[in-house]
C-alpha cells in the first residue's frame, strides 16, 4: 500500500450502505436545534406571529447550499474549512507568524460572540435545572410564585374566550387561587441557583470533552435531540385539537406571503437576525466540513488524482456526504417551523416573549395547553437535554475550529498527536469561558440573538468564498450542474442582502 492510497476505504452502494456511513449531520443537527430554534425561532414566533415563516423555511433550505459546497472542496482536497478560506483573496493581517486573511478575522470576531451565545445556552440549561431541582430556599420559593404566574396568564386567556358557564366558574376558581399563591412576592428579586446550576453542568461538559471522541459525541447529540424533538411534534399535533390554540390555514397562508415587508424595522431585524442562527448558521457551515473530515469521509477518498478510480471514490463519498447533509436539514428545518408555530400559536397570542431569567419558564408555557399541570416538567426534561446537547457539541466543535485557526494562520504548527492535546485543552477551558459570561450578563436570549447578527454578517463572506472555491478551485469532474450553481448565486445574493441589512440597523445598537 503506497501513502497515497493508505487509509483509502470504497463507498457504500446501496441506501442501507449510505445510511450506516452518516453521522456529521446528526452532529451538526445536535448543535443546532439548541440555539436556533428552541430559542431564536420561538422568540420570533411570539413577538411576530406566524407572518415569518416562509423567511425561516427558505433560510433553512438556502444555507445547505452553502454548506454541502463547502464540504464538498473539504473532502476532494482533505482540507479544512479555514485552511481554504485563508486561500481566498483579499485583504491579509501579517504579524509576527500570525498571517490570516479577511474572512478568517470576520469569522474569529464571530466566534467570541458565539462564546456569548454558548453562555446563554449554558445559563438557558442552568434555569432549567434550577426550576427542576432548586439548590436553594429562595430558588423554590421563587419557582412556586413563578410557576403560577405563568399558568395564571394561560387561565386568563382562557377565561376571555371560554362560552360554558361551568367551564367559566371553575376557570375563575383556578384564577383566584393562582392569585392568592403571587400576592405579595417580590419577583425582582431573582435567586442565583441558575448560574450555580450553569457552573456545575459547564465543569461536566469540560469532563466530557476532555475524555470523549467522536463516536460519543455522534450517538449523545442523537439521542438527546430525537427525544425531544418527537415530544415537541406531538405537542404541536395535539394542539390542533383545541380550537383556541389551533393554527389555521390562514395563518399559514399569511406566513407564506409577503405580509411580512410591512411588520416593520424593528420585527423584520429580528427575523433576520434569526435567519443568521437557524438551521446551519454561519458557524455550522465553517463547521461542518471538521466533522465530515473527523468522520474519513476526505480520508477514504484519498489524494487527488486523475485516474477514474480517484474521480468513482471520490463521486461516492461525496454522495455520501450530501445524503448526510440533505437528512439533516429537513430533520432541523421540521424541528425550526415546529418551534416557531409553537412560539406564534400560545406565546404569541398570549403575549409572551421568553427572555432573560425567566426564559425557560416562558418557553414551557407553550406545553401548557396541552399537557396542562404535566407541561413544565415535560418541556424541562426536554429543554436541558436538546440545550445541554447543543452546549456540548458546540463546544465540541470550537475546540477543533480554534485548534486549526491557530495552525492555519500560521501561529503554532500541528502535527496529529499536538493537535488533540489542543483540542482537549480548549475543551477544559471554552465550557469555564462561555458560563462566565453568563454569570456576567444572565441574558439566554439577548446573547443568542447577538451571536446571529454577527452569523448573519459572516454568512456573505462565506457564500462568496464557496463561489470562489466553485470557479476557481474546483475540479470540473465533480460539478453538480447549472442548478447548483444557479443555487448558490441565490445563497450569496440573499446572504449579502440580510448581511448588510444587520450591519447597517442592528449593528450600532449592539453596542450601544
Amino acid at each position: 500500500m503506497t501513502k497515497e492510497t493508505e487509509g483509502v476505504r470504497d463507498p457504500p452502494r446501496t441506501f442501507g450502505g449510505i445510511a450506516r456511513m452518516l453521522g456529521p449531520g446528526i452532529i451538526m443537527a445536535g448543535g443546532i436545534v439548541g440555539s436556533g430554534e428552541l430559542i431564536a425561532a420561538t422568540r420570533t414566533g411570539a413577538e411576530a406571529g406566524f407572518i415569518f415563516l416562509g423567511l425561516i423555511v427558505f433560510g433553512c433550505v438556502i444555507k445547505c447550499f452553502t454548506q454541502v459546497e463547502m464540504a464538498r472542496h473539504a473532502i476532494a482536497r482533505n482540507e479544512t474549512t479555514l485552511t481554504m478560506l485563508n486561500n481566498v483573496p483579499g485583504p491579509r493581517v501579517r504579524a509576527g507568524r500570525f498571517n490570516g486573511n479577511w474572512i478568517v478575522l470576520f469569522w474569529g470576531i464571530t466566534m467570541l460572540f458565539g462564546i456569548g451565545q454558548l453562555g446563554g445556552i449554558v445559563g438557558g440549561v442552568g434555569q432549567a435545572m434550577a426550576i427542576t431541582m432548586p439548590l436553594t430556599e429562595k430558588g423554590s420559593a421563587y419557582n412556586e410564585a413563578a410557576g403560577n404566574r405563568a399558568r395564571l396568564q394561560v387561565v386568563e386567556r382562557n377565561i376571555l374566550i371560554e362560552t360554558n358557564l361551568k367551564n367559566l366558574e371553575s376557570l375563575r376558581s383556578q384564577e383566584r387561587l393562582l392569585r392568592s399563591g403571587i400576592v405579595g412576592f417580590n419577583f425582582k428579586s431573582k435567586p442565583l441557583d441558575d448560574r450555580y446550576w450553569a457552573l456545575i453542568l459547564a465543569g461536566l461538559t469540560a469532563v466530557m470533552l476532555v475524555r470523549g471522541g467522536f463516536g460519543f459525541i455522534e450517538a449523545f447529540a442523537a439521542l438527546l435531540v430525537g427525544t425531544f424533538t418527537l415530544i415537541t411534534i406531538f405537542n404541536l399535533l395535539a394542539l390542533q385539537s383545541q380550537p383556541e390554540w389551533a393554527i389555521r390555514l390562514a395563518d399559514i397562508r399569511s406566513g407564506l406571503g409577503i405580509d411580512f415587508l410591512s411588520s416593520g424595522k424593528e420585527k423584520i431585524g429580528l427575523a433576520l437576525a434569526t435567519f443568521g442562527i437557524i438551521g446551519v448558521g454561519a458557524s455550522e457551515i465553517v463547521a461542518y466540513p471538521y466533522w465530515c473530515l473527523e468522520k474519513g469521509y476526505g480520508r477514504w477518498t484519498g489524494v487527488r488524482e486523475k485516474s477514474d478510480v480517484w474521480l468513482a471514490r471520490a463521486r461516492g463519498w461525496l454522495r455520501v456526504m450530501q445524503w448526510d447533509a440533505w437528512i439533516s436539514m429537513i430533520v432541523y428545518t421540521f424541528c425550526t417551523v415546529v418551534f416557531y408555530l409553537l412560539g406564534a400559536a400560545v406565546l404569541g397570542r398570549l403575549g409572551m416573549v421568553p427572555e432573560k431569567h425567566d426564559l425557560i419558564r416562558t418557553l414551557s408555557v407553550m406545553y401548557a395547553p396541552v399537557f396542562s399541570g404535566y407541561a413544565q416538567w415535560i418541556f424541562l426534561i426536554g429543554a436541558i437535554s436538546v440545550l445541554f446537547s447543543t452546549f456540548f457539541i458546540s463546544n465540541a466543535t470550537k475546540c477543533r475550529l480554534f485548534t486549526d485557526v491557530a495552525s492555519v494562520t500560521g501561529m503554532v504548527k500541528h502535527d496529529e498527536a499536538r493537535r488533540r492535546k489542543w483540542i482537549r485543552a480548549f475543551g477544559a477551558i471554552l465550557p469555564m469561558l462561555c458560563v462566565m459570561v453568563y454569570i456576567v450578563w444572565p441574558n439566554p436570549a439577548q446573547l443568542v440573538l447577538m451571536s446571529g447578527v454577527f452569523q448573519s454578517m459572516l454568512l456573505p463572506m462565506l457564500a462568496f468564498a464557496a463561489l470562489w472555491l466553485r470557479y476557481r478551485e474546483t475540479d470540473a469532474r465533480l460539478l453538480s450542474g447549472r442548478f447548483w450553481d444557479l443555487m448558490l448565486w441565490v445563497s450569496f445574493v440573499s446572504f449579502v442582502g440580510i448581511g448588510l441589512y444587520l450591519a447597517i440597523t442592528k449593528l450600532g445598537k449592539l453596542f450601544s
